[in-house]
């Protein structure tokens, strides 16, 4: 690695996010390899061997190697991004803890709520022994859904992405290396910040599990502006409302959701409902037509459900949090509390809030 950033990384997945950083990273000049399990959804990308972009960006980047061999994608990269729904985080690791090389460094991109902690301790129980550093955003830097064949449409660069590695003494040393090549990663304090400042919990679930008859009929919507009435954002601010109480708890001051969509997208609006309303990367994004979705079956286990968990750990009530957990066990017959992160398999059970931070900061001890 010179003073420039990397020069070597790998993509693990092969959705809309990794395309995105595929196609970015590729154009930038970077060698990319890309891993994914299945070899149908690489397909198109391994024939073309780039993938194009469009939108606020525009070209073509090259990609090195496509691959379902995960030694073959990783050896010799000195990045790797994990850009998968949260739910195949543990997957990833499993996978890649065999294959991983010294002075190498893990990107969640991102971690949700506990993504990090979670890729930690499988690591940690496979018995990695070689130094890695890993880290999580608090968020994807690209707002983007594939567009075609080996293309992928960006509608939108966030100016700003809070970046944390656990531990977080290693932040710092991760961001030498990744931002003189993705200039928008900043520094979070830890990644119990990054993992509550988990925008996809309060956006996801709630306007999805509020608007089922309409996803159920198939109706076409556009899921952040017809499908997020002023009284889904009420109930979603009710959510918003107890994930800052939570972090409050470990003082943390985190930012509501209305003032993130300010910052990082220099939205306009006074009311969670006026903002997203008001934010043209969300305008072209449709809403699902099936119930079988990601901002069920992902932001439940690894958003609300850790959330709630801390909430219970550190004596804040959450409430609204809860219901959405409990209807979505309704409706999908799944026990999202018995398979979601909770502080015990994330490693945070028994500690009280200046414990869990002092784990957050200092990581393992020996």
């Amino acid at each position: 690695m010179t003073k420039k950033g990397f020069n070597r990384v790998a993509i693990l997945g092969a959705g809309n996010g990794a395309h995105a950083f595929a196609a970015h990273l590729g154009m930038l000049g970077k060698e990319v390899n890309i891993y994914n399990k299945f070899p149908e959804e690489i397909a198109a990308i391994k024939e073309k061997g780039a993938v194009t972009v469009e939108g606020v960006l525009e070209g073509v980047g090259p990609v090195n190697k496509v691959t379902t061999d995960m030694a073959a994608a990783v050896a010799g990269v000195e990045v790797i991004m994990v850009v998968v729904p949260a739910f195949a985080h543990r997957f990833m690791a499993e996978t890649l803890a065999p294959h991983l090389e010294d002075g190498q460094i893990i990107i969640i991109n991102p971690g949700r709520t506990g993504g990090a902690l979670e890729f930690s301790q499988v690591l940690r129980q496979s018995g990695v022994k070689v130094q890695v550093k890993i880290a999580e955003t608090q968020t994807l830097l690209y707002a983007c859904r594939i567009s075609g064949p080996a293309r992928v449409a960006v509608k939108g660069i966030k100016k700003e992405v809070a970046l944390a590695a656990f531990p977080a003494k290693d932040t710092q040393a991760v961001l030498a290396c990744i931002k003189p090549v993705l200039p928008q990663f900043i520094a979070a304090a830890n990644v119990l910040e990054t993992s509550l400042d988990n925008i996809g919990a309060v956006f996801h679930p709630t306007p999805v599990l509020l608007n089922t008859g309409r996803i159920e009929s198939q109706v076409s919507f556009k899921f952040y502006v017809e499908g997020m009435t002023e009284m889904v954002t009420k109930a979603m601010g009710k959510v918003d409302d107890e994930r800052i109480a939570v972090a409050k708890a470990l003082g943390i001051e985190m930012e509501s959701a209305a003032a993130w969509i300010k910052r990082v997208y220099g939205s306009e609006g006074e009311t969670l409902f006026e903002l997203l309303h008001n934010t043209e990367a969300y305008h072209g994004i449709d809403g699902p037509k099936t119930m079988q979705v990601r901002y069920i079956l992902e932001d439940i286990s690894t958003g609300l459900v850790p959330i709630a968990s801390l909430g219970e750990a550190l004596g804040v009530a959450t409430p609204a949090s809860r219901v959405m957990v409990d209807l979505s066990c309704i409706l999908y017959d799944k026990d999202f509390w018995g398979l979601g992160r909770n502080v015990e398999n994330l490693g945070l059970g028994g500690l009280d809030g200046e414990g869990m931070l002092q784990f957050v900061t200092e990581g393992f001890q020996s």
